[in-house]
């Protein structure tokens, strides 16, 4: 494959900015990637496998002649802030960007490299594309989950806890800023279950053990937490917490179960860093942002034996994979 082939897979020629068809005389291609999550994460190795594999099949290989410069933001805002900067000082022909926070920082310093993004919710919401199937600008990618989505957590949280009758969302505002469209959806979801929602806004480790605690007070309380970058990164606490204070809880994340928590209904995260990849094939048009439609629900019954008490009253949900 050459090296235009690749740059004009990725901008789409006939409508991404003109600058990147200036890049196309350098030997080798530059990708810059941010990662909302940590280095050491758990998840991190997969998406990094499964990214670098989908450029293999393309004919493009790492360390020779395909460069890739990874950040890790680890959910930090002054990391990402940090970070962006640097990856657009590098002049990459081409962003892998994932995080909402990420994708804003750079949105706001550069819109002549391409970016293609993964795993962001609400894109149009959030003001980097204009519409789906034509996204304009620099920007393009894959989207993890819409708003209409928190209808179907909810019809799972009084599924395999009959007995709930508040669920409290949590997510971080400044990191999830898309959180009103799922408030919404929720909301009007809700009276159909005889439930309430909770709005449970975080933004640091001390403010989740606060909200869980006073969640875990009272009866029937559920928990649900936003596809956000935030409570992705501090999971293993919210898990700790929720087994603590006995909080049946749902995850949009199969990773989640695999952490210790006790049920995810979402994508698969890896398959999308592999197919973002494969954006760099495609031919000279407007690429649209692709929505992962496939979800698979997790559910980490093996545990059951040692953590009873987080179960108490909660029912096998159907269809379940079992993790």
């Amino acid at each position: 494959m050459r090296r235009r082939d690749f740059i004009t897979g990725i901008v789409g020629l006939a409508a991404w900015p003109r600058a990147a068809r200036a890049q196309k005389s350098k030997p080798t291609a530059r990708i810059g990637v941010i990662m909302g999550i940590g280095e050491n994460d758990p998840e991190a190795g997969p998406r990094v496998e499964a990214l670098e594999a989908g450029l293999r099949e393309l004919g493009w290989v790492k360390g020779r002649n395909l460069q890739l410069e990874y950040r890790w933001t680890a959910g930090d805002p002054d990391r990402t802030q940090r970070f962006a900067k640097e990856i657009v000082e590098l002049k990459p022909d081409l962003i892998v960007v994932h995080s909402t926070p990420a994708l804003k920082a750079l949105r706001q310093l550069t819109t002549s490299i391409p970016m293609v993004f993964v795993l962001i919710a609400d894109p149009i919401g959030s003001g980097f594309v204009h519409n789906l199937s034509h996204p304009g600008g620099n920007i393009t990618g894959f989207m993890n989950v819409d708003a209409p989505m928190a209808g179907k957590w909810l019809e799972l949280i009084v599924e395999i806890a009959p007995k709930t009758r508040e669920v409290a969302l949590i997510y971080n505002p400044n990191t999830a800023p898309f959180y009103t469209d799922f408030l919404r959806t929720f909301d009007a979801a809700a009276p159909k279950f005889n439930v309430r929602g909770i709005s449970t806004p975080v933004t640091d480790a001390p403010a989740i053990e606060g909200a869980m605690k006073d969640l875990g007070q009272s009866p029937d309380v559920a928990i649900f937490v936003l596809p956000d970058v935030f409570v992705q990164v501090h999971r293993t606490l919210i898990i700790k917490l929720a087994e603590q204070y006995r909080l049946p809880a749902i995850y949009p994340y199969r990773f989640f179960p695999t952490s210790g928590g006790l049920l995810s209904y979402g994508i698969d995260t890896i398959i999308v860093f592999r197919q973002a990849a494969g954006y760099a094939d495609k031919p000279s048009s407007p690429l649209a942002v692709r929505h992962q439609r496939r979800r698979t629900l997790c559910a980490a019954w093996r545990l059951r034996s040692r953590r009873r008490s987080q179960f108490d009253n909660v029912q096998h949900p159907t269809s379940a994979q079992q993790i």
